[in-house]
């Protein structure tokens, strides 16, 4: 082996480590600035559909309230509250579930005029937080309270609780210590593996192997103890204790942190075995990880699990060698030296797997790449994709000076490491924020001296959706003759228009204007057919055949 032998100076150590540990903390906060970004989501589980509608104006009392979500939603914990407009529950039934386990139906008794609230809080199959809330009105309600107006966090004492884009405290904590738990997880899996991929290559290595691997398993076992417990608070927000045996006992997320804390302490038995013992063990905790995040949500889903674990077990193998090869380099020189040999050869495997595996989900996830710009997942990925590219480039570098028979240079471990610490937080995220954005429903209503006319279309997503068109005529001209609604691709413009073949119907809500008589026009299907931006086109004729066009713009993703 080429190259000066010498020991480093305690000073120098000390500098390693306080490089390490600025670069650790300036990738944290530089990944949580990007999440404090607008765009960003805690839960890519969102409410598509709701009955009664938000805000909506009823002459009578709903059934039932109807919530769909897009995705399975777990409805052992949680719940759907109805208040009335002194903050006391109108039902204590529980609601149901339907078949395909997205929607929740709470059956109601007959309600009296005034302000109702629908509070909603439950947690999506793999294991993010759903809440919200909202309004509708039933009946003239004497006190003269506007639903669209009308405050819900107001009504159930939470008067703080309003939308921000700024990065909480709150959610610091609960980046910080994703990032935390994920750092752990993958050193740990990552030393139990290097036992099997470097069989004897000496015993220095071995006893720093077997010194590490006990930190690596103790940090896993606090860090997953306090990744569940914030977790789990945050999931159950507001509710009573009661709840947090439901959470662990009767949910797959529950199931899947019992199993996490039950793998974390069988870690420490499977220390003492053999190096396979030990790889099956880092390979079967990695499993439980990939069943936990956004993979089990896409589908295929066989295929989105096994990129994902496969994308794991390559950081995995990345993580541990480098701390590896750090700690020998502090210890012996050429021992470092002998040892990132086998080290470079790994690394560069494992970022190809990172690249291809992460390709695959990305593409998974996304329906095109142009989504990549418009959330913070997409930006974050982003940046750790030419973080990636970096590392590529310093892994040649480390693996080229390694193949003439020379030490690495301490300046490029360095950067690696800082590297490494950088895409490990970006990673840890990307499981708590939603890698689609949000559709939100369309609601477009604009006054005029000669009519008045809104257009609704919810959930307003690909597929199937409810249109629903209200046109308000000064009683002068009557009712309209006929209402129209057409629909455009603004990104396909060689696509002709869609006819919405909407039908008039007795709209049970109150939206009445003095001086206007009022028709309402109502559809469902699927004639959104793909995202992309949309004009929608309503076509009004009087019954003098005068013919007014109004056109709004909207889009899905």
């Amino acid at each position: 082996m080429k190259g000066r032998d010498f020991s480093p100076t305690m000073s120098r150590k000390s500098n390693q480590i306080v490089s390490l540990i600025q670069a650790a903390a300036l990738s944290i906060w530089m990944c949580l600035i990007l999440l404090g970004m607008p765009g960003g989501a805690s839960a890519h589980a969102e409410l598509e559909r709701t009955m009664p509608e938000p805000n909506a104006k009823y002459q009578q009392s709903p059934a039932t309230i109807e919530l769909s979500f897009n995705e399975s939603i777990e409805p052992e914990v949680g719940a759907i509250k109805v208040l009335d407009s002194k903050s006391r529950p109108v039902t204590d039934k529980a609601p149901a579930e339907s078949k395909d386990g997205q929607t929740l139906t709470l059956p109601l008794p007959k309600l009296t005029e005034g302000v109702y609230t629908v509070s909603y809080a439950v947690i999506s199959e793999d294991g993010h937080p759903v809440s919200g809330s909202y309004v509708f009105v039933i009946g003239n309600v004497t006190e003269g309270i506007d639903a669209a107006t009308f405050d819900p966090h107001k009504a159930l004492g939470h008067e703080g609780h309003s939308v921000s884009t700024q990065l909480t405290i709150n959610q610091f904590i609960i980046y910080a210590v994703r990032a935390v738990y994920y750092a752990s997880l993958l050193l740990a899996a990552g030393l139990m593996i290097w036992p099997l991929l470097a069989r004897g290559r000496g015993e220095q290595l071995r006893q720093i192997q077997k010194k590490w691997e006990l930190i690596a398993l103790q940090t896993l076992l606090v860090a997953s103890l306090l990744y569940i417990f914030v977790h789990a608070r945050e999931i159950l927000k507001g509710y009573p204790s009661s709840e947090y045996s439901k959470l662990f006992l009767r949910t797959t997320i529950g199931h899947e942190w019992m199993e996490l804390l039950g793998l974390a302490l069988i870690g420490f038995i499977i220390v003492r075995f053999a190096p396979i013992m030990k790889a099956l063990w880092a390979a079967v905790i990695l499993a439980v990880e990939s069943f936990s995040g956004h993979a089990v949500a896409f589908k295929p889903k066989v295929s989105s699990v096994l990129f994902d674990f496969v994308h794991l077990a390559a950081a995995s193998v990345w993580v541990g060698g480098l701390l590896l090869l750090l700690a020998l380099w502090a210890a012996d020189r050429k021992e470092a030296g002998r040892f990132a040999v086998i080290f470079s050869r790994a690394a560069l495997l494992s970022i190809t797997l990172l690249v291809l595996t992460g390709v695959g989900l990305t593409l998974l996830f996304l329906p095109s790449l142009h989504y990549l710009f418009y959330t913070a997942w997409g930006t974050i990925l982003l940046v750790k994709t030419g973080l990636v590219v970096l590392v590529l480039v310093v892994g040649g570098l480390l693996h080229l000076r390694v193949r003439k028979g020379e030490l690495p240079i301490p300046t490029l471990l360095r950067i690696d490491a800082a590297l490494m610490a950088l895409i490990i937080v970006c990673a840890a995220l990307f499981t708590y924020i939603s890698p689609l954005p949000a559709n939100e429903p369309v609601l477009y209503h604009k006054m005029g001296d000669k009519m008045h006319l809104s257009l609704r279309v919810t959930p307003n997503k690909p597929g199937d959706n409810t249109f629903i068109v209200k046109v308000w005529l000064p009683d002068a001209v009557g009712a309209p003759k006929s209402v129209q609604l057409r629909l455009f691709s603004l990104d396909k413009t060689d696509l002709g228009p869609i006819d919405v073949p909407i039908k008039s119907f007795e709209d049970p809500e109150i939206t009445t204007f003095d001086g206007f008589v009022k028709a309402a026009f109502t559809a469902e299907g699927p004639f959104v057919p793909f995202a992309g931006r949309w004009q929608a086109e309503i076509r009004v004729m009087d019954k003098d055949d005068n013919e007014t066009v109004e056109k709004t713009e909207f889009r899905n993703y």
